[in-house]
């Protein structure tokens, strides 16, 4: 007993370890400017209202989320698409989420189904597991950007409904998503 715990306590020790690496090298160092930076104030403007008024000096003005207009969520996809054996929600697909997002937030009574689905490759269990944590990541970015959890649900269906009926990576990729369904 005492060995498996000091090998699940290695495992763990080592799963925690590999997330903690980057692809960041620490030892490049950042750009320097001589620049001074330009005060700030409320609403993102500079004192003054003179030149840059509205943006800080990076060019980026702010932006006021709880005032922009909830997006209608029929306009908005409803499918996120995912790399092969991945759960990583990919950069293209930011938008579709924040959206939703936006839609789910000014409705808290909305309520929103999230099928994770895998392709045909690997064995049943697996896809099961692997679509549930498709479905659980999109669920996970929504409640980042403010939606309630009594709001989503994630489910998995794995491989048992293809989008695409093939065998091929044409296929294959179109069946690896998650589906935002409204209930």
């Amino acid at each position: 007993m005492n060995g498996l715990r000091t090998s699940l306590c290695m495992v763990a020790m080592v799963a925690f370890l590999a997330g903690c690496s980057s692809p960041v090298k620490l030892n490049e160092g950042a750009p320097v400017t001589d620049a001074k930076p330009t005060p700030v104030g409320p609403g993102g403007t500079t004192p003054g209202g003179g030149p840059g008024s509205g943006a800080s000096q990076s060019g980026v003005t702010t932006v006021d989320a709880t005032r922009a207009a909830p997006v209608a969520a029929s306009t908005l996809g409803r499918v996120v698409y995912f790399d092969f054996d991945s759960y990583v929600l990919r950069e293209e697909f930011r938008p579709l989420i924040e959206g939703h997002a936006k839609a789910l937030t000014a409705a808290r009574t909305k309520r929103m189904l999230i099928e994770g689905h895998t392709d045909e490759r690997g064995g049943r269990e697996y896809n099961l597991a692997l679509g549930q944590r498709r479905a659980e990541a999109v669920a996970k970015s929504l409640a980042l950007l403010g939606v309630a959890s009594g709001q989503v649900e994630a489910v998995s269906f794995g491989k048992e409904r293809p989008a695409i009926d093939g065998h091929d990576e044409t296929a294959w990729a179109k069946n690896r998503r998650a589906e935002l369904k409204d209930r």
